[in-house]
Order: structure tokens, then sequence, then C-alpha cells
């Protein structure tokens, strides 16, 4: 085993014989969130919810895993300022615009209409992972959690998974 040398917390060895001393119990904790966001793109500020769910837990130290579980949504981690999501908007319609005839994305050949929606998810990513640090989302400064809907007006799912002590 290899010795981990660590700022302030314990190493692995150390770990292992707690462990084994029923110093320690690992615990996890999943909910899910379900969004019905109105209208064809939006960026929904999920903090307060994931830090709910962290309150719910009980885990003072370990990491959540939050994931949009669906193929035109995303969830990621930035600034809540309405001139930077209105920016986000802009940006994504540029790289990928809303155009549902067949003739542009052969996706839409299939009989959908969001080929534009996976790629804009594509681009803002699917899930985020933070460190709890004493019962708390443990973030940089103005950081927030988001859902981005890419293809809306009907419900999605977000898993938040919880993992730790």
């Amino acid at each position: 085993m290899k010795e981990v040398v660590s700022a302030g917390g314990i190493g692995d060895g150390e770990y292992l014989m707690n462990q084994r001393l029923g110093k320690t119990k690992m615990k996890s904790h999943t909910e899910y969130l379900t969004m019905h966001v109105r209208g064809r793109m939006a960026f929904v500020n999920i903090t307060p919810k994931v830090e709910q769910a962290l309150q719910k837990s009980g885990i003072q130290e370990g990491i959540a895993l939050i994931n949009a579980m669906h193929i035109t949504a995303s969830v990621f981690i930035n600034d809540d300022e309405s001139g930077l999501h209105h920016d986000f908007g802009t940006w994504l319609e540029e790289l990928a615009p809303l155009y549902p005839d067949p003739n542009h994305y052969h996706h839409n050949r299939t009989g959908e209409d969001n080929a534009d929606a996976h790629m804009k998810r594509q681009v803002m990513g699917r899930e985020v992972v933070v460190a709890i640090t004493n019962g708390k989302l443990d973030f940089g400064p103005w950081e927030q959690i988001f859902y981005g809907e890419f293809d809306g007006n009907r419900p999605k799912r977000i898993l938040v998974k919880m993992i730790g002590e």
C-alpha cells in the first residue's frame, strides 16, 4: 500500500485501520429532482435543492455528483448572473442554432427536431462533482450549480448522489 501525504487529513493506512475498528461508516444518499422548464432553453439555479439534499444526507465529508439524466439537458457550475446566462444562450445559439429543418441537421431526419439541443448539452456538460467539506458544498467564489435546459416543455430528471461520511 502506498503512503498518502495529506494536509490535515488522514492517509490510506489510518483510514483503513479506522474502518476495521468500526470508526468510519461510508454513507450514500440519492435524490432525483424533476425539472419541467417552460420554453425551449433556460438556466435554473439548483444549488438550494442540492444543499437541501446534502442536509438530509447527514454527510459531512465526501463528494456530491449532480447529473442531468437526459441527453438534451446539462448540469454545470458558474456564476448566478443574468447577463452571463443571456450570453450563454446567445453563444449556444451561435454554435448550434435551432434549425428544425432536416436539411440542416441529419438527426432531424429521424423525425426529431432537437439536434441543436443535443449539441448544446455536449458543450455545457452532463454532470458536476462538488466536494463536501464540514457538511457544506465546497465552492469557489461565486460558484453555483445550474440546470441547463435545451429542449424544454417536458419533465426531465436530475440525479443527486452524495457519498461520504
